[in-house]
């Protein structure tokens, strides 16, 4: 099983950027598909971006353009990279971890996956 640690989170001004870091323990992520979910305040969990075992990636359509997902096997590591940082992106992070035997499997639904992180807090201001 594999075990998850977020780090990055942190308060910008709208317009910033951020880069967050999952780093992975236990087992090697080569074997999952990974994801980014995000939770604001009052609202419900939802995919940001995955990718998947070949580095195929998926984004919800609300950071297209302005996130990006990318993962590193040798260093056990899934990054999210944000530019251009809103005040509608205020959230706790999460990242996750599905296992699978697909090269290409992109899920973006929070009950696809079965290892979590304990979250890392990003605030944007105006």
């Amino acid at each position: 099983q594999v075990q998850l640690v977020e780090s990055g989170g942190d308060s910008v001004q709208s317009g910033g950027s951020l880069r967050l870091s999952c780093a992975g323990s236990g087992d090697t992520i080569s074997g999952y598909s990974m994801g980014w979910f995000r939770q604001a305040s009052g609202k419900e969990r939802e995919g940001v971006a995955s990718i998947s075992r070949a580095s195929t990636t998926k984004y919800a359509d609300s950071v297209k353009g302005r996130f990006t997902i990318s993962r590193d096997n040798v260093k056990n590591t899934l990054h999210l990279q944000m530019n251009n940082l809103q005040p509608e992106d205020t959230a706790m992070y999460y990242c996750a971890a599905a296992s699978t035997r697909l090269l290409g499997w992109l899920p973006l639904s929070a009950g696809l996956y079965g290892y979590w992180g304990q979250g890392n807090q990003v605030t944007v201001s105006l």
